[in-house]
């Protein structure tokens, strides 16, 4: 499978929901500079990412379907239109209730920190 390209300044992205093709869709990069990095994230319905932290504020905006954000103590229920912000380093797991898409945006932190996944 080819790798899809990083999106270009000023090149718009169609993040349409992609409805019957969600379930063969990938997560994706849609743009990394050494600021920021946006994501298109494919959960599907049973699947979970456990529980990580990033070096940077992040916000997930739900496309389409229904995905929960599992932080210590509370869940937050995201669905088509939904969006919330974390604090930079906020343990959070995200799982996939029905099969999901999400933008996901990570604000790098002004040290230069990386937004790898960290266990």
């Amino acid at each position: 499978m080819m790798a899809l390209k990083h999106a270009t300044p000023g090149e718009p992205v169609d993040l349409s929901p992609l409805g019957p093709q969600l379930v063969t869709a990938r997560t994706h990069a849609i743009v990394r500079t050494s600021s920021f990095e946006a994501v298109r994230l494919v959960v599907l319905a049973g699947t979970e990412i456990p529980s990580h932290h990033l070096p940077g504020q992040i916000t997930l905006q739900c496309i389409e379907g229904h995905a929960q954000i599992g932080l210590i103590g509370e869940t937050i229920n995201l669905r088509a239109g939904d969006w919330v912000y974390l604090e930079s380093g906020v343990p959070h797991s995200v799982k996939g209730i029905q099969d999901a898409s999400l933008l996901l945006t990570i604000l790098f932190e002004p040290d230069g920190s990386s937004g790898q996944l960290t266990p």
